[in-house]
């Protein structure tokens, strides 16, 4: 089992439907993720960003849930489509 641990920062802008992901961006540790979490969320169109964190097995390509690290502004209660 190749076990990895990914950090990401996800923005969230506001879309006909809600609110609807902009592009990840994955990082290096927890801290940087939070980071680059909270300069996403004051780029203008953006309303918030979250930062989390994913388990998986690069292998067989699954994955645990994600984890929430930190999040700012309007982002997603559910994390589960993450």
């Amino acid at each position: 089992m190749s076990e990895i641990t990914y950090f990401v920062a996800l923005p969230f802008l506001l879309g006909d439907e809600g609110l609807v992901p902009g592009a990840a961006e994955e990082c290096r540790t927890p801290i940087q993720a939070a980071t680059r979490a909270e300069a996403l969320s004051r780029i203008e169109h953006h309303v918030g960003a979250l930062a989390f964190s994913r388990i998986g097995d690069l292998a067989t390509g699954d994955f645990l849930d994600a984890k929430l690290i930190k999040k700012f502004g309007d982002v997603p209660d559910d994390l589960s489509g993450l």
